[in-house]
């Protein structure tokens, strides 16, 4: 978990080559951005068939003892305890203010232990996290596995040619699974708003799934810039851009993410890092919130631009930016006072100096398509 300068390589860093990746350094690794088709191809790709992504630089680790549940719960605002053996949530670890440190998936593995996949930019933060408030519970990096995801409208018919059980796993439950003779750990999950699966699997076997996968028609490599255009199409959030430890999860807009038990009149009421400020902002509002907005014209607006209001006043600021593929039309996510957050508010981001109207929209932008069971 040492920080290095040179950036590493995931085990599939070959396979991105021959494939004509793009290669950039991204959060300690060298991964790929696009590949030759280019990231508009790739996105539509995705959202039509099935799109395979190397997340191997996303952090791997398993928390594990009796009391696990019950201390986890102390730093991320979700009721654990009454989570079933292969239940997964989205969470997100609270800071001593309420902020955000980092977000992250749950998997229940079994009743004493905790399969935990935070983002590779906070691998060694995390860490060091869960070691401080654990206690006796054991932290264990995954160092000696990979990460890859199958998204897309094919990925569960193509998932089940490899193991038929799949195709009835519902979103956010999970599996151990062999596939093509391979083990696995199946997770009905992903980051772009389409159906799909994160396959967890040991180094030494995934070039064999990636080529097994790939051997598939329709399915194809897919690089982290469609993954971002993906995921902002789908309204999620982007740790570090479009939430951070200075903003709480009923600010981002997720305060979904945080069980009714551990909100005020809960039966778990509190007892989590930052409660104070947070449940407070559950009964009072928050005085800014994340929103979406979609942009006049076909000039994207980025990260960093300022919103202001009809007085030319500074209001907010937007954290995701792009041109969305689906809908052929530039759309974008920011910060704006809770009065002004209403779906159709008309406001104003300053690009390059010159005002461009701004709408306030509901989001995601383009329907999620997760499977929920019949």
């Amino acid at each position: 978990m040492s920080d290095n300068s040179e950036p590493k390589q995931t085990q599939l860093y070959c396979h991105h080559v021959a494939a004509g990746a793009k290669m950039v350094p991204f959060a300690g690794y060298l991964m790929p951005l696009q590949y030759p088709g280019g990231i508009m191809q790739e996105h539509l790709h995705t959202r039509e068939r099935v799109g395979l992504f190397d997340v191997s630089h996303m952090g791997q680790f398993v928390a594990r003892g009796a009391s696990a549940a019950r201390a986890l719960e102390y730093l991320v605002p979700v009721d654990l305890e009454n989570m079933s053996v292969n239940q997964m949530t989205y969470g997100v670890f609270t800071g001593e203010n309420g902020g955000i440190l980092d977000d992250l998936i749950i998997t229940r593995w079994d009743e004493e232990t905790f399969f935990l996949v935070v983002n590779a930019a906070c691998k060694a933060q995390d860490l060091a996290h869960l070691q401080q408030h654990l206690g006796n519970c054991q932290v264990e990096v995954l160092d000696e596995r990979s990460l890859v995801a199958v998204q897309g409208k094919g990925a569960r018919e193509l998932m089940s040619k490899l193991l038929p059980s799949l195709s009835s796993l519902p979103f956010m439950t999970a599996t151990s699974a062999q596939i093509a003779g391979i083990s696995c750990y199946v997770t009905c999950s992903g980051y772009t708003g389409e159906d799909g699966f994160e396959i967890s699997v040991a180094n030494s076997d995934v070039a064999e799934l990636a080529d097994k996968l790939l051997s598939y028609d329709g399915c194809q490599w897919v690089g982290l810039g469609a993954r971002d255009s993906l995921r902002l199409e789908a309204g999620l959030c982007l740790y570090g851009h479009d939430m951070d430890a200075c903003t709480t999860p009923v600010e981002a807009s997720i305060g979904w993410s945080i069980s009714k038990s551990r909100r005020l009149g809960g039966s778990k009421s509190a007892g989590f890092l930052g409660h104070e400020r947070i449940l407070r902002q559950f009964a009072e509002a928050a005085l800014r919130v994340r929103v979406g907005f979609t942009i006049d014209g076909r000039a994207p607006v980025r990260e960093g631009t300022e919103i202001v209001d009809g007085d030319g006043q500074r209001i907010g600021q937007i954290t995701s930016g792009g041109f969305s593929p689906s809908l052929q039309q530039p759309i974008a996510m920011g910060y704006v006072p809770k009065e002004l957050s209403a779906v159709g508010t008309v406001l104003t981001a300053v690009v390059r100096g010159k005002p461009k109207s701004i709408t306030v929209s509901a989001m995601p932008f383009v329907q999620q398509n997760y499977y929920r069971g019949k």
